[in-house]
């Protein structure tokens, strides 16, 4: 996991149709999406690069998100902000499922690991 946003592609064979080529860049999207669905996340935690480029108004959703693909399977590596208050280890175990579940449904291939990194914590007003 040398570089966030990888422009690599993992391919694979539909029967004899054809071969599909998946992005990492989309599986780190849908990671992202995956994770912020669930209650008492709030945002994904990115490096200072993906903070300037949140801020100058271009949306990424795969921030904060790291994708690894060998030999078809997929470990990901999310770094969340959580809401004070929240269960750590509830919630941390929820983006897990929910994140392998995604990707698995979504691109047919096999999460081995969703490791999570508890980046911050923000209290109700703090969230804008």
């Amino acid at each position: 996991m040398d570089k966030e946003n990888k422009t690599n592609q993992t391919g694979y064979e539909i029967e004899d149709i054809g071969q599909v080529q998946i992005a990492d860049e989309v599986i780190a999207v849908i990671a992202g999406l995956a994770a912020t669905e669930v209650e008492g996340v709030i945002k994904m935690s990115g490096n200072i690069t993906n903070e300037i480029v949140s801020k100058l108004g271009m949306k990424n959703l795969s921030r904060g998100v790291k994708v690894e693909i060998i030999d078809n399977l997929v470990d990901v590596s999310l770094s969340l902000i959580l809401r004070y208050g929240v269960s750590i280890p509830k919630t941390s175990k929820e983006v897990q499922e929910k994140v392998k579940s995604a990707i698995e449904t979504m691109t047919g291939m096999t999460v081995s690991e969703v490791d999570i990194r508890i980046a911050g914590i923000l209290m109700e007003d703090e969230q804008n």
